[in-house]
C-alpha cells in the first residue's frame, strides 16, 4: 500500500507524452503520475503533453494543455500557462524525438520562459552526441534545476562527457509494477500457452530491436526443447509504421517460415494494456531483450521482467550490463543467434538455476517499485523547491514583442503545388503552376536540396521530403548525359529536352544537391542514387569555365567531403575550383573592388561561399579569410542606409566603375546571402555574420526598398521579386526554393534552431 507525504506544493505539471498515445514515454509517464497522486494527493498534478497527430488523443482529466509536437509557438503558450496557473515545479521526460525541431530542439523555448524550478528525466543519455543533440543536452542541463537518470552509467556520462556537476545529478530507476513473486504456469492458460515454455520478447517493434537473432535461435532451442513457443508481443512502433509499414514485421513472419519454426513464434500486433502486459511477462519462462546495439541506457521493457522475476537472456545494452549484473540475468554478445540458443538452453535444462536467478531479480526490483520511486521524486521536488527558495533565480518576464525574431511558420503547399510526377516546374502564373513553360535541372536541384534540409527538421517536414525527394533526383538522373558527362537543363511539359548541354550554372548546382544529399541525407536508398550519379558527374568539373560553376561544384564536393573525406578525386575538385576562384579573385581584386570579376551579377555570395566551405574542408584557413574578405565587401555594396538588404538588380548588375542596378530585385540573391554568411558564422564563431543572415533574410518579409513582402504566407510560396514599382506577384520554383533554403537553413542553424516553426504542408499556426 503507498504511504502518503505531506507536501509543501501545491501543483506541479508533468511534461512529455502521454496515454493514450502508443509511446513507451507516455506509459511511463501515467504511471509516475499516478503514484505521484497516491503518494501525495494534497496536490494537483497537471499533465501537458506533447502531441504528434493533429487529430490529438482522448486524454484523461489531468491533461490540462497540450502541446503539438511541431508547432514551436505552442511551447510558449505552454509556458505561458504555466507561469500563469501557480505551478510550483515542471518535471519534463525528455528524449529527443518526442519534441518538435532539431535533436528536439522547440522544448527549449518552453524551459528558457518557466519560472518555477524545472526537474528533466533524462530517458536518454548519448555517449557520442551530435551537434545538435549536445547542444540541447547541454541547455537542458544548465537551465533544469536537477537531472534526473535511471542508472549510475547515464550519471557517469553526464558527469564526465557533458561536465553536468554531480550535485546536480540525481539517480532514481525507472518504475515498475508491483506484482507477486509467481510461478509462470499461473498465467499460460489464459493465454492458450499453457503445457509450453514461453519465451517473451515485448515492446514496440522496430529493426533495432534484434528479434531476428532469437528466431535464429531457435531451431537448436526447439531440439531439445519441443514445446518452446516464442512470444512477440506489441504493436510496431507508430513512426516506423508510418515510414516502413509493417516491413519489419512481414521479414520476421518470412524469416521463421523459412527455418521451419513459425509454428512456434506467436506474434501479438497490438498496443497492450498494461494489465495485459504483467499477466505475459508473468506466464514467460524466459524473457530476452535481443537489442541490437549497445547505446540504450534505459529500457523500461527490462525494467518491468527483472522486477517481475524473470529469468533473463539480454544483449549487453547499457542499462542491461547494470541491471542484470551479480547474476540478476544472462548477458550474450550482440547479434550471436547460437549464444541466445545456449543461454535458453542453460535455463531450461536447470531449473534451480533459472529460480534462483528469478529470486534474485526480484528481490533487486523491490527498490524499483512506483511507490518507491514516487517518494525519491517528490523527495528531489522537495529538496530542489527548497534550493531555489533559498536562491531565487533572477527572471524578466517576456512580452511577445521582447522575445527573440521568429521565422514565419513553414508551409509547404506551394512546394507540393508546383510538383507533379516529373518534377517541380519552372513558373508560375500568380500562384498557378505554368505548364507552358516546363521543368529545369537548376529549380529541381535547388528543390532536392530543400529536402536534405526538410528531412533533418523530422516529423511532418521529413514526411514530406521523403515522398518528394525521389522524384526531384529521379529528374536529375534524367537529366544526366553520359556522354557529356553533364545535365541537360530544360525540360519541355511534354518530357522533350530543348537543349543538348545543359549551362555550367545548371552543372555546378546539380552537383551541389547530390552533394549535400551524400553528406546529410539519412536515407540509405537516396545515397545510393546520389551516389552513384555524383561519381558519373564529377569528372567533367575541371572542364567548367564559369566563376559560379566552379563555386557550385567546390560547394558540393565540399559536402560530400564532410562525410567522406578521403575521397581524393573530390579532393582534387575542391582543391582546383579553390584555385580557380583564388586567382580570379587576385586577378580582379582592388582596395574599392574586392571581387572575382569585373562585374557584379546575380547568385553573387555563392562565390566567397564556395571558398568558406572549401577552406573549412582542406584546412586551410587563408582561404577562409579570403572568402569573409569577399562576403564583407559584397555585404557592404548591398546594404541601404537604413541598414535593409539590397540586391543588386537584374537590370544591368554592377559594372566596375559602373552604377549599381536597383531592381530588379530577385530572391535569389537573398538566398544565396543568407547561407553564405551563415557558413561564416560557422567558420569563424562571430555572431555578426548570424545578424547579418537575420537582417538578409528580413528582405523576404518585408525589410526592402518598397517595404513589401516577397513572401507569401498564404501559400508557402515566394514571389519572384521586386521591380521598382511593385512586386511581381508570380510565385515560380526559383524564388520559392530561394526562400525555402533560407528559411530552412535559417532554422537549423544554431541561432535559431530553437525559434521557428516545423509545420508540414498544412494550414500554419501564427
Amino acid at each position: 500500500m503507498t504511504s502518503r507525504l505531506a507536501s509543501t506544493m501545491r501543483r506541479v505539471a508533468l511534461i512529455g507524452t502521454y496515454l493514450p498515445r502508443q509511446c513507451g514515454i507516455a506509459t511511463f509517464s501515467a504511471n509516475l503520475c499516478d503514484a505521484l497522486a497516491q503518494a501525495a494527493p494534497g496536490v494537483q498534478w497537471v499533465v501537458v503533453p506533447v502531441t504528434d497527430t493533429p487529430e490529438g488523443y482522448g486524454y484523461p482529466p489531468e491533461v490540462r494543455f497540450e502541446i503539438a509536437e511541431g508547432d514551436i509557438a505552442a511551447y510558449r503558450r505552454a509556458a505561458d500557462f504555466l507561469n500563469s496557473t501557480s505551478v510550483d515545479l515542471v518535471c519534463l521526460q525528455h528524449e529527443y524525438g518526442i519534441f518538435g525541431g532539431v535533436a528536439g530542439s522547440h522544448v527549449l523555448a518552453l524551459l528558457r520562459e518557466l519560472r518555477m524550478p524545472v526537474v528533466v528525466t533524462l530517458h536518454t543519455v548519448l555517449r557520442d552526441p551530435d551537434a545538435a543533440q549536445r547542444r540541447v543536452l547541454d541547455e537542458l542541463a544548465a537551465r533544469a534545476d536537477r537531472l534526473v537518470v535511471m542508472t549510475r552509467r547515464g550519471a557517469r556520462f553526464l558527469r564526465e562527457r557533458y561536465g553536468v556537476p554531480a550535485e546536480r545529478i540525481a539517480i532514481i530507476p525507472h518504475g515498475i509494477p508491483d506484482v507477486p513473486f509467481v510461478d509462470p504456469n499461473f498465467y499460460k492458460d489464459q493465454f492458450g500457452v499453457e503445457g509450453r515454455r514461453v519465451l517473451l520478447t515485448f515492446g514496440l517493434l522496430s529493426p533495432n530491436k534484434g528479434i531476428e537473432y532469437v528466431i535464429e535461435a531457435l531451431p537448436a532451442i526447439l531440439a531439445r526443447h519441443p514445446d518452446v513457443v516464442y512470444v512477440v508481443l506489441g504493436a510496431t512502433h507508430p513512426h516506423v509504421l508510418r515510414r516502413d509499414g509493417e516491413s519489419y514485421r512481414l521479414e520476421l513472419m518470412r524469416r521463421a517460415q523459412a527455418l521451419g519454426v513459425d509454428g512456434h513464434v506467436l506474434f501479438h500486433n497490438r498496443f497492450v494494456t498494461e494489465q495485459e502486459l504483467m499477466e505475459w511477462i508473468g506466464a514467460a519462462d524466459v524473457y530476452v531483450t535481443p537489442y541490437r546495439t549497445v547505446e540504450q541506457i534505459t529500457s523500461g521493457t527490462l525494467a518491468y521482467a527483472v522486477g517481475a522475476g524473470k529469468a533473463v537472456v539480454s544483449t549487453p545494452y547499457w542499462h542491461a550490463e547494470e541491471l542484470l549484473a551479480d547474476g540478476r540475468g544472462v548477458l550474450v554478445p550482440f547479434a550471436d543467434p547460437d549464444a541466445i540458443a545456449r543461454a535458453v538452453l542453460t535455463l531450461l535444462d536447470h531449473g534451480a538455476k533459472r529460480h534462483a536467478m528469478r529470486k534474485r531479480a526480484y528481490l533487486f526490483g523491490r527498490e524499483m517499485i512506483w511507490p518507491v520511486v514516487a517518494r525519491s521524486y517528490l523527495g528531489l521536488f522537495e529538496q530542489v523547491r527548497a534550493e531555489r527558495m533559498r536562491a531565487p533565480r533572477a527572471f524578466v518576464l517576456k512580452t511577445a514583442d521582447a522575445r527573440p525574431a521568429e521565422l514565419p511558420p513553414l508551409r509547404l503547399d506551394h512546394l507540393e503545388r508546383m510538383t507533379d510526377d516529373v518534377g517541380i516546374l519552372q513558373h508560375a502564373v500568380f500562384t498557378v503552376p505554368n505548364r507552358h513553360e516546363g521543368y529545369t535541372t537548376d529549380d529541381n536541384a535547388r528543390a532536392l536540396a530543400a529536402t536534405v534540409f526538410l528531412e533533418a527538421l523530422g516529423g511532418l517536414p521529413a514526411a514530406v521530403a521523403a515522398r518528394l525527394a525521389p522524384r526531384y533526383l529521379a529528374f536529375l538522373w534524367h537529366a544526366f548525359d553520359p556522354g557529356t558527362g553533364r545535365f541537360r537543363n530544360v525540360l519541355g511539359y511534354d518530357r522533350r529536352w530543348h537543349d543538348a548541354v545543359g549551362s555550367e550554372d545548371c552543372y555546378g548546382r546539380a552537383l551541389w544537391a547530390l552533394g549535400l544529399v551524400l553528406s546529410r541525407s539519412a536515407d540509405a536508398g537516396l545515397r545510393g542514387a546520389a551516389g552513384r550519379l555524383f561519381e558519373h558527374a564529377l569528372p567533367a568539373a575541371t572542364a567548367c569555365t564559369s566563376p559560379r560553376a566552379w563555386a557550385m561544384v567546390a560547394l558540393g564536393a565540399a559536402e560530400y567531403l564532410r562525410r567522406f573525406g578521403g575521397d581524393r578525386l573530390a579532393r582534387t575538385i575542391v582543391e582546383e575550383m579553390t584555385a580557380r576562384l583564388l586567382q580570379a579573385y587576385r586577378t580582379h581584386r582592388a582596395d574599392a573592388w574586392r571581387w572575382f570579376e569585373d562585374v557584379v551579377t546575380y547568385g553573387n555570395a555563392t562565390l566567397p561561399h564556395a571558398l568558406l566551405a572549401a577552406g573549412t574542408v582542406l584546412g586551410r584557413p587563408e582561404v577562409v579569410a579570403t572568402g569573409l574578405e569577399a562576403l564583407d565587401w559584397l555585404l557592404d555594396i548591398q546594404q541601404a542606409p537604413g541598414g535593409h538588404f539590397v540586391p543588386i538588380g537584374s537590370q544591368g548588375f554592377y559594372r566596375r566603375d559602373g552604377e549599381r542596378a536597383r531592381f530588379d530585385q530577385q530572391p535569389l540573391e537573398a538566398q544565396t546571402a543568407v547561407a553564405a554568411c551563415l557558413a561564416a558564422f560557422r567558420a569563424t564563431g562571430d555572431a555578426r555574420w548570424q545578424r547579418h543572415a537575420q537582417r538578409i533574410f528580413e528582405w523576404f518579409l518585408g525589410r526592402n526598398d518598397l517595404g513589401l513582402p516577397v513572401y507569401d504566407p498564404a501559400t508557402g510560396g515566394c514571389r519572384d521579386g521586386l521591380h521598382p514599382d511593385r512586386v511581381n506577384q508570380n510565385q515560380g520554383a526559383e524564388s520559392t526554393l530561394a526562400f525555402l533554403l533560407a528559411r530552412l537553413e535559417l532554422q537549423l542553424a544554431e541561432h535559431v534552431v530553437d525559434q521557428t516553426e516545423s509545420v508540414a504542408a498544412a494550414p500554419a499556426v501564427a
